[in-house]
């Protein structure tokens, strides 16, 4: 195999309704939040990782392309495999042309297949976000950045209410995204990187299949909306060896021009 290119992906990840990415609390607080959200261990700005990501969009594209096994027993026995996640060549697992399977990665004993193609970081708080809220109201803070939601389970005989809150990100909010999608060649032809560009449209369904349902905790509840707008640009992979000196400058420009 031999790297070809990456399509990059960039864009806003803006929050419709409430999004609730669950983080966890190291110390115990009266009156605390039973369930926060994750945040950046320093700037305690939240973020979503980009493991949410990558999971939503391989879950959703799995019930998309029918590889999701719902059966409970199959010829009167249980199912193993009843809803676990896609394993190489598990349920209509085409092998090395599988979507799922090229695209999201397999375990290192499953598959030659070569390295994940996606790569998703996690979305970190846009600047230009932040700078518009200053702008708004100087008093501004990261802790407006959240709510409490606050929610009951009532009985219904009883109508006893047992409440329950956590935290979730406010509508609004923008976030920066930023995926890099490697395509491979195998050396001595295009087959491999024919693959992996006809594989990528699988990766904008997944962005899209996430807009029409929901990401992160409590989607049916009503949070978790959120929309995509994004730019898709490439980069062809050359050759460190074929680089001459005269070219380094222009790879890799500097403030001077010099390296």
């Amino acid at each position: 195999m031999k790297l070809k290119g990456y399509k990059n992906i960039e864009g806003i990840i803006e929050v419709v309704t409430g999004l609730h990415i669950g983080g966890s609390t190291s110390i115990i607080e009266i009156g605390g939040k039973d369930n926060p959200v994750i945040r950046h261990p320093i700037t305690k700005e939240p973020y979503i990782p980009g493991s949410s990501l990558k999971g939503k969009m391989r879950s959703l594209l799995e019930w998309q392309l029918g590889f999701v096994d719902a059966r409970q027993k199959v010829n009167g026995e249980n199912n193993k495999a009843f809803g676990d996640v896609h394993k190489y060549g598990g349920l209509k697992c085409d092998k090395e042309q599988c979507p799922i399977c090229v695209i999201f990665g397999t375990s290192a004993d499953e598959a030659g297949l070569g390295p994940t193609r996606l790569i998703i970081r996690d979305a970190m708080l846009c600047d230009e976000f932040k700078k518009e809220q200053k702008q708004k109201d100087e008093a501004w803070t990261v802790l407006d950045l959240t709510e409490d939601k606050f929610e009951n389970t009532i009985n219904r005989i009883t109508a006893r209410a047992n409440p329950r809150n956590f935290e979730r990100v406010v509508s609004g909010v923008k976030f920066r995204l930023n995926m890099s999608y490697r395509v491979f060649g195998n050396g001595t032809g295009n087959e491999g990187q024919n693959l992996d560009e006809r594989l990528f449209n699988h990766v904008i369904d997944g962005l899209k299949l996430i807009e029409k349902d929901a990401l992160g905790g409590a989607g049916s509840r009503g949070c978790g909306q959120v929309s995509f707008k994004i730019k898709v640009s490439e980069n062809n992979y050359k050759d460190v060896s074929s680089i001459t000196v005269n070219e380094i400058p222009t790879l890799f420009p500097t403030e001077t021009g010099e390296v």
